[in-house]
């Protein structure tokens, strides 16, 4: 198969939603209905040891829910699919911001009984500002909820999205009797027996058909005649190009617990979805379909096997294929590398591919040469740019909880950072150390997997930080900065790459800093340089 058959054949997509709308659950049938795997984990039960497949971490097992992006690859009816399963929790959103630049497409879950949540608005408008193509799918349909036409009325009007509903719930809640596949007009029977038995869906092209009344009662049938002609009335018919290019969105509904709608949405999916697209680079857009290889590193995952300590570096292929063993060039360290075991993935189960194709993501051991966003080439001087970083919101100072095992909390704070989940500073004044992180709940991940993964303990203690604020000087020998130093020095800090940081106590503080000392830059991200 040549490579542009390859590319083709490519899916690569990002599930996100709020928190508990049912996007791991979605992700475990997917596989299931991807013969990826045999049996879904209870995602919710935390007494069945066999958890969800994505949440490999034991801190997601714990607690049931994600906390980290993980990467799943499946064939489909012949389309190599590649999952990004995201957290859902706003602690965690800059993991989800980040895979967002390594997607094609993306799935949005919605809970039928809360509607579009503020995680959602949040996820979906960066979709938005990247004109990402995205399905949604209304999930729980098997529970009381909200009216279909409601709910897809909220999803314009909040999401800012324009919707085309491509199947159409047959009832709800106790009264869910199925579905009707209007993409493939089908009829899709929800058994009310053990609730989990799930038809092939009848053919099914007249709605008026009495038939139909024998299937489902003449009530529902009714109902559902007049929605179908609702439907036809107030949506547009699907467009694919307008889905592509961002500006409309098809809708499907389901119940993914039960396995309902699951199959409707992986089969149009495939049909619809885009094959891997260009990206834009510092210099050029780069396209998929270019023969030479261009891929960028878009998460950094310390411990993916504690036993062997190995870090991996998650890349995705942009253009070209990536060989096993060939030479690379690193942009930004400006050397070349090559990779004898690059792994492809199934959560946390590995194997090691001689080739990899645009779309694909795998996975690089690195002993430290990778941060996040970082390019590898066959040798031109490019950039893949819009991997974000983000200024810390909450501060701590973390101190050391047990003496003997200095050497391992060094360890595991130096890697945990490599990751992006945090930020470490280090106080000129007194060299102690506080972390950043966007959200409070990544503080306790950090103390649990320190603890499970390298052996350390530690302890924090609150600290007065409102902003970190990288400091840009245009002269380094100009009394202006060398006084913004001497009376800021105990706020002032380094961060991993040794870059000065001013940790302010309020907004105030910044804006009195700003007015005193104009020649001094403040940046509250890392990245201006």
């Amino acid at each position: 198969m040549d490579l542009l058959q390859e590319i083709q054949r490519r899916r690569t997509f990002g599930i996100i939603s709020h928190p508990d709308a049912g996007k791991t659950t979605l992700t475990e049938k997917l596989l299931l209905f991807g013969g990826a795997i045999q049996e879904a984990g209870a995602v919710k039960s935390n007494k069945i040891k066999k958890g969800a497949t994505s949440d490999f971490m034991e801190i997601e097992r714990q607690r049931g829910i994600s906390v980290a992006t993980s990467v799943l690859a499946f064939v489909y009816k012949d389309k190599k699919i590649n999952i990004l399963d995201t957290p859902g929790h706003k602690d965690f959103a800059e993991d989800t911001f980040r895979t967002l630049t390594a997607v094609d497409s993306v799935i949005v879950v919605i809970d039928v009984a809360k509607g579009v949540e503020e995680q959602t608005e949040k996820l979906v408008e960066v979709c938005r500002m990247r004109n990402i193509p995205m399905i949604v799918f209304i999930n729980k349909l098997d529970r009381e909820g909200k009216d279909a036409f409601d709910l897809l009325d909220e999803v314009e009007q909040k999401l800012g999205l324009k919707v085309i509903p491509l199947s159409f719930p047959i009832g709800m809640g106790y009264d869910f009797k199925g579905i009707y596949n209007i993409w493939d007009k089908k009829i899709n029977l929800f058994s009310a027996g053990s609730k989990t038995v799930v038809s092939d869906g009848i053919e099914f092209d007249n709605v008026n058909d009495p038939e139909l009344d024998e299937m489902i009662g003449s009530e529902a049938a009714e109902q559902l005649r007049e929605e179908l002609e609702l439907v036809e009335e107030v949506y547009p018919g699907f467009d694919k190009d307008a889905y592509l290019k961002g500006d409309l969105q098809p809708v499907f509904f389901g119940s993914a617990l039960n396995n309902f709608g699951v199959k409707e949405l992986l089969d149009c999916f495939i049909d619809i979805a885009p094959a891997p697209l260009p990206k834009m680079s510092d210099t050029r857009l780069v396209d998929s379909k270019e023969k030479k290889f261009t891929g960028f590193v878009f998460k950094i995952h310390a411990n993916m096997d504690p036993k062997h300590r190995d870090r991996l570096a998650f890349v995705k292929i942009v253009s070209g294929i990536f060989k096993r063993n060939t030479n690379y060039l690193h942009v930004k360290l400006g050397k070349k590398m090559k990779f004898s075991s690059p792994n492809a993935f199934f959560a946390e189960k590995k194997e090691i591919v001689d080739e990899s194709f645009p779309g694909d993501i795998v996975g690089l051991h690195d002993t430290g040469n990778f941060k996040i966003g970082d390019t590898l080439t066959e040798g031109e001087i490019l950039e893949f740019k819009g991997i974000p970083s983000f200024s810390p919101e909450h501060f701590r100072y973390v101190n050391n909880a047990d003496p003997m095992k200095a050497k391992q909390l060094a360890k595991g704070l130096d890697q945990l950072m490599d990751e992006g989940v945090a930020q470490l500073f280090t106080l000129d004044l007194n060299g102690r150390k506080v972390i950043g992180t966007v959200g409070a709940l990544q503080f306790e991940v950090i103390q649990y997997r320190l603890e499970h993964e390298y052996g350390a303990k530690c302890s924090y203690e609150n600290v007065n930080v409102h902003k970190a604020c990288w400091v840009d000087a245009e002269d380094e020998n100009n009394e202006e900065y060398k006084e913004f130093k001497r009376v800021k020095q105990r706020y002032l800090a380094k961060d991993k790459k040794g870059q000065l940081v001013f940790l302010a106590d309020s907004a105030f503080t910044v804006q009195m800093t700003q007015q005193k000392y104009p020649t001094v830059k403040l940046h509250f991200v890392s990245e201006f340089n």
